[in-house]
């Protein structure tokens, strides 16, 4: 039986987990913080992380990314993109007015994980501009708070998930900005993901440009352009060495075992950058409900 390690119970990592592994026993290993996710695996704890990275409204997870790229060397084995689903939970017998309606003026507070927050502002200004919002590890951490602090009109966004397992009232439903929103999964560990297979192949690459070499980002660009291979998605981040030196986090739509993306690679590094593979791993969009 595979060990997993993922976020707490009833987040939207939790919940996209079940799809890497859908229909297997699985031995799953929840964290309330992100680094304790990374460091199950690392120290041989357990066999995969599940990490979230990219969101369709806020994009990158930075913090996320800063642990894979500087303080774990955790393999990309696969990604599943999940739709983030958010809803605000909290007692309903508390709210109720007179008339039997949510009074949403007795709210005080709402409590989420900030990318979550971030989803959800919208419905935040329009319905509770006089609420304060309070950042917490995860959306299940942010619904255990609410459950363990009644009589305060305190709110959590989260998961209908974690709202059954608090035994809480989901009091608005879908709350977030855009229909489109989707979280990007990593599956990262040591060991090759056999538990399905995708015609969708993406690698990940980390590329860092020589010093005082002008041009050096459209060489890269280049390497890749001619052959036509497709980047997906292509970001700059800080080395944490010294400041204005970056390193551009790139996924290509191609397996790294291809013809022409090995030559990229080498054209790339000849021009003296250093290269890192990620992971060359499958993608997966869909989902079971």
């Amino acid at each position: 039986m595979k060990t997993i390690a993922v976020l707490p119970a009833g987040s939207v990592s939790d919940e996209a987990a079940r799809h890497f592994f859908y229909g297997e026993e699985i031995n799953w290993k929840h964290h309330r913080l992100i680094s304790d996710v990374f460091l199950s695996t690392v120290n041989g704890i357990s066999d995969y992380s599940i990490i979230p990275i990219e969101n369709t409204i806020e994009g990158s997870v930075s913090l996320h990314m800063d642990w894979l790229v500087h303080e774990v060397d955790l393999p990309i084995q696969a990604e599943w993109v999940y739709p983030s689903i958010q809803n605000l939970i909290g007692r309903q017998s508390e709210l109720l007015d007179e008339t039997g309606a949510i009074n949403w003026s007795r709210i005080t507070k709402v409590i989420s994980h900030p990318v979550a927050i971030a989803q959800c502002l919208q419905f935040l200004r329009t319905q509770l501009p006089h609420a304060a919002t309070e950042h917490v590890s995860s959306t299940a951490e942010g619904v255990r708070i609410v459950q363990n602090n009644p009589n305060t009109g305190w709110a959590a966004i989260g998961t209908k998930t974690a709202a059954a397992n608090e035994k809480l009232d989901v009091l608005a439903s879908e709350i977030t900005d855009h229909d489109n929103n989707y979280t990007r999964f990593l599956l990262v560990g040591s060991e090759p993901y056999t538990a399905r297979q995708s015609d969708q192949i993406k690698t990940s690459i980390l590329i860092t440009l020589p010093e005082d070499y002008p041009g050096a980002l459209h060489q890269v660009l280049a390497a890749f352009a001619w052959r036509k291979i497709n980047l997906s998605r292509i970001e700059s981040r800080p080395t944490k060495k010294k400041l204005g030196n970056y390193y551009f986090y790139i996924d290509i739509d191609m397996a790294l075992d291809t013809v022409l993306l090995p030559s990229a690679i080498q054209e790339i590094e000849a021009i003296g950058c250093q290269v890192r593979v990620l992971g060359s791993y499958p993608s997966f969009t869909e989902y079971k409900k």
